[in-house]
């Protein structure tokens, strides 16, 4: 049988490969999702991040994570609402220029409707031109990574932790068993 269909050569296609995923990673990624920090334009008014914008986040990692073991997204990053906390501590300090006002006012149109809040119609905003999409896109990147950055330190601190207290506990268990044998 010819290969070609009203000479429009055929497409073999072979079957999908399986994608072979570390349980560990994706339990930690998953666990990262609700104990990751918020991470925020560093200053004053860090502190001051709506309790809504941080009640948001946690949700939002969960669905991104999601989506992207369903294969529905290339890669993980940062969420709409971790983009938010990440902009407020900054748009308090001062303005912001025209390209990432436009990203803020996004961002919050995006945020009104996950948490079902009416937007007026002049500050309606359903979509970014590209340029100013690839910029949300880099910040969003950037927060996932430095997310991630933070959650390895802090692994690698309660291990240095356990290790020293293992360290602590495997002195004293000796010193129960081996008395000393001079008191100075």
């Amino acid at each position: 049988m010819s290969d070609k269909l009203f000479d429009i050569p055929v497409e073999k296609t072979e079957p999908e490969k399986p994608v072979i995923r570390d349980s560990e990673k994706e339990i930690e990624e998953i666990i990262g999702c609700l104990t990751d920090p918020i991470i925020a334009w560093p200053g004053g008014w860090m502190d001051t991040i709506p309790e809504k914008v941080k009640e948001r986040i946690p949700i939002e990692r969960m669905i991104m994570s999601m989506k992207y073991l369903q294969g529905m997204i290339p890669e993980r990053t940062g969420t709409d609402a971790e983009a938010v906390a990440y902009m407020y501590p900054r748009t308090m300090e001062a303005p912001l220029d025209r390209d990432w006002t436009d990203i803020y006012v996004y961002l919050g149109n995006q945020h009104a409707k996950s948490v079902g809040t009416e937007i007026p119609d002049d500050m309606k905003m359903d979509s970014l031109p590209e340029d100013l999409q690839r910029k949300l896109d880099h910040l969003k990147r950037w927060i996932y990574e430095r997310r991630v950055a933070a959650r390895k330190t802090r692994h690698s601190q309660q291990r240095k932790e356990e290790k020293e207290k293992t360290k602590a506990e495997q002195e004293a268990e000796r010193k129960e068993l081996q008395p000393e044998m001079f008191d100075l």
